[in-house]
């Protein structure tokens, strides 16, 4: 799940990536993609009270970002509830959020 907000007096948009309790992918999972250079480690999913794992991204508001998940366990994840998706240049898809 991915939740979006705007943040008051700023061009930034405070983007949530969601993982459920219990998500498949191994205790290290991060989101990667254009706003991090796909640095894997750099956006770390954190177990929430919830019991919910999630990360947060300041990202320019009106953009479109390509990002996946990545799982030390699992390798490469995608978001079934990304915005978009398009093919990379690995012959995979990833996916997009648009802010």
């Amino acid at each position: 799940m991915i939740k979006k907000v705007n943040k008051r007096d700023s061009d930034q948009v405070k983007v949530t990536f969601v993982l459920p309790e219990d998500h498949p992918y191994g205790d290290d999972v991060s989101v990667v993609g254009d706003f991090n250079d796909w640095t894997a480690g750099e956006h770390e999913f954190v177990r929430r009270s919830n019991q919910t794992y999630s990360t947060n991204v300041m990202l320019k508001e009106n953009e479109r970002y390509a990002f996946r998940y990545y799982s030390e366990e699992q390798g490469w994840v995608n978001e079934e509830e990304a915005d978009d998706y398009e093919g990379n240049d690995f012959g995979e898809t990833n996916c997009i959020v648009e802010t």
